[in-house]
This record gives C-alpha cells, sequence and structure tokens, in this order.
C-alpha cells in the first residue's frame, strides 16, 4: 500500500513540475473539478506561496486557516507534499517559530524545497521520512497538522501514537482529512486505487474519535466542513470498475472533509508521553 501511495504522489509532483496541476482522486489533470481537493484556500493564502505548491495540493482541507497558529509556534506537516501548508505556516508563526514538512517522497520533496526558495522563508525545513517513524525528537512540537494524508496510513494508530510522542505536552493536533458516516461499503473499501484517492482508507468518525483517545489524546473534535452528496459521489467513483449507478446513491452524505482536533494532555505517565 505504501508503494501504491508513493508512486501515485510521486506522478503528482511530476505532473507540477512538468506544468499541470494535482488531484485527490483517481484520474488527476490539469483544471480537475475534484469535489474533494477544489476550493480550499483564498486569493490571500494563493498569493502568499508559489504556483506550483497551489497545484501540487493535494489536500481535503485548509488545516493552516483552523489550527489558530500564533508567532513562536513550532509546526509539523505530515505528509506535507509541494508545501503548500508549510508555507503557509511559516508566515503565520513567523520568524521566531519554524515550520517542518514531512514526506517520503522524492519527487514532492524536491518540489517542496524549490518551492522553499521561491517563497525566500528561512524559517522551513523539509524532512524525508514517514508518519509511522516521525524524524524528531520526543516533545518537540507545538502544532501537528496534516491535509487528507493520515486516512492514507495502513497503520493508523501508530501515526497518532507518533503524534503524540513529538507533541509538547498541551501541543495540539489539528489536521483536515477525509472521515466516514456509518459502515463503508466493502466494494469501495477494497478498492486501492480509491484508497490512493483519500476516500477508501477513511476512518468513521467515531473510530477517529476511538483512536485518538486510545494513542493518549485528550479535547477530540470531529468538525464537517465539506459533505459530499451524490454528484460528488459519482466523481470520485467513476473509472473504478464500481457499478456507479448503483453505489452513488448509498454513500450520498457519509463522506466529510472534516477538521479533526485534539490536545496532548499537560502531563501524563503512558509510553508515549514525556520522557
Amino acid at each position: 500500500m505504501q508503494d501504491v501511495v508513493k508512486q501515485k504522489y510521486g506522478q503528482a509532483a511530476l505532473r507540477v513540475t512538468s506544468g499541470g496541476s494535482s488531484c485527490c482522486g483517481a484520474a488527476p489533470g490539469n483544471g480537475c473539478g475534484d469535489p474533494i481537493t477544489s476550493n480550499l484556500y483564498n486569493a490571500t493564502e494563493a498569493q502568499q506561496i508559489p504556483e506550483a505548491a497551489l497545484l501540487a495540493s493535494l489536500g481535503c482541507g485548509n488545516p493552516t486557516a483552523l489550527a489558530k497558529l500564533t508567532a513562536g509556534e513550532t509546526v509539523l506537516d505530515l505528509g506535507s507534499g509541494g508545501g503548500i501548508d508549510v508555507l503557509l505556516s511559516a508566515r503565520r508563526v513567523g520568524p521566531t517559530g519554524r515550520a517542518y514538512g514531512l514526506d517520503m517522497t522524492d519527487e514532492m520533496l524536491e518540489l517542496a524545497n524549490e518551492n522553499k526558495r521561491k517563497a525566500g522563508l528561512e524559517n522551513v525545513e523539509f524532512l524525508k521520512g514517514e508518519m509511522e517513524r516521525i524524524p524528531l525528537p520526543d516533545n518537540s512540537v507545538d502544532v501537528i497538522i496534516s491535509n487528507c494524508v493520515i486516512n492514507l496510513s495502513a497503520d493508523k494508530d501508530q501515526v497518532l501514537r507518533e503524534a503524540l510522542r513529538v507533541l509538547r505536552p498541551g501541543g495540539r493536533f489539528a489536521v483536515s482529512d477525509v472521515v466516514t458516516r456509518g459502515k463503508m461499503l466493502p466494494e469501495i473499501r477494497q478498492n486501492v486505487l480509491l484508497w490512493v484517492g483519500c476516500v477508501a482508507g477513511a476512518l468513521e468518525e467515531n473510530e477517529y474519535r476511538a483512536k485518538l483517545t486510545a494513542a493518549g489524546f485528550e479535547q477530540i473534535e470531529i468538525e464537517a466542513t465539506r459533505i459530499y452528496r451524490i454528484d460528488d459521489a459519482r466523481e470520485f467513483l467513476s473509472g473504478q470498475n464500481i457499478d456507479v449507478d448503483a453505489i452513488a446513491p448509498q454513500v450520498d452524505g457519509k463522506f466529510m472533509s472534516a477538521f479533526v482536533r485534539a490536545v496532548k494532555p499537560q502531563s501524563c505517565c503512558g509510553p508515549t508521553c514525556c520522557q
């Protein structure tokens, strides 16, 4: 699964560098109207970053706008891709803060570093690695953001444990992700391309809460930011060898982009808490 994800996102980065754009769905292309990735950033935000960072966005939300970042904070973006949320975060935390981006795809890291150069930001660093094994010390980050990436992991419990480990006590988990309401149809869950397309790997909202609690987080909130209707379902199910007419009505309203918030306790004694 990880190899499939890496290949898809590497191809997405190469499309951007050759003048195209990316989508979260299974059939990206120039100017696509993907129902998940479209219309996430306003004109002011778009002016603050290189165009290639915007074109490479594969997210389902705008975590930097919802995370309430403040000057001097250290931010980590899990699955940072072309760097759009890292660059926006770096501007929000200012020169006294720092923004890290973590990605496992060489092509995306190359694109992100080029976007960093174009943006002229010094408080940014892109790291190569996996979110199941974050290459940062314990208690080193104030805020963790992510944009439609945690759903791609086959070991979400480990991702959340690692997130708790690197957050400082009182640190915030503030991610955009695709979440489901109710049980997902097996025809969708089993489709690898839909998993990579930010749909089939999505957690059910109560399961997401349970996993965050098990990892050690508290103050958990899941806020729907965009609920996908039947026409959206037809778009991201098309071309997947699925009977779209039969399934689309069943997924109407069951998929949503959501902003997931949680907080690391100020003090705890678990194995992934303060050392």
